[in-house]
Formats: C-alpha cells, structure tokens, sequence
C-alpha cells in the first residue's frame, strides 16, 4: 500500500507548536524540544505506511498514536492521513474531548 500524505489541522499545529514553545522556555534550551520534533515526525511517517495499526477512538474515524506523554490522533482517508490534534496527555482531557468533538 503506498504511504498517504499527512496533512496537520491548524489545531494540531498549534498545538504542536505550543507544546515546543512550552518546553523551551521551561528549559531555557531547544534540545529536548528538537528530540521531541524528530520522535513526532518520524511517528507520523510509520503512521503514513499501515495506518491502522494504532488504536482507534470512540470518535467515528479517529485514531491515536501514543508517544508517552503525547498523543497524535488523526483520521484516514484513501489519500491523506489528517492529523487533528497533538496531545499532552498530562492535560485535562475534558479540553480534548472539546476538540475532538468540534473536528469535521
């Protein structure tokens, strides 16, 4: 099966992005924040290739690639695997169950 493309939602890239802010600043360095980007890409690539491997969700057509403290969940079409949020699971979930609700 060929590798689809992966698209983000303006959700999960902000969301991406705050998180990595998040930790330079803790850190007062982008190490552990580049570590972080490398682990993020190299999963949505093995997500690309057998995308249903990872787990699905409650929500119709949703599915969860955890990292440890993180989570990408995204959506399969024929083309194109939509990543809809990136998670820091040590959040309250109340405010990804808002999000994941709102997605199309």
């Amino acid at each position: 099966m060929a590798k689809r493309n992966i698209v983000w939602t303006r959700t999960a890239d902000l969301q991406l992005v705050g998180v990595l802010e998040y930790w330079v600043k803790r850190n007062k360095s982008s190490n552990y924040s580049k570590k972080l980007l490398r682990i993020v890409t190299e999963r949505t690539l093995q997500i690309s290739e057998p995308p249903f491997i990872y787990k699905s969700t409650d929500f119709k057509d949703v599915r969860v690639a955890s990292l440890g403290y993180f989570s990408i969940y995204y959506k399969v079409t024929d083309k194109q695997i939509i990543v809809t949020a990136f998670w820091d699971n040590r959040q309250d979930p109340k405010k990804l169950l808002n999000i994941l609700q709102n997605q199309k």
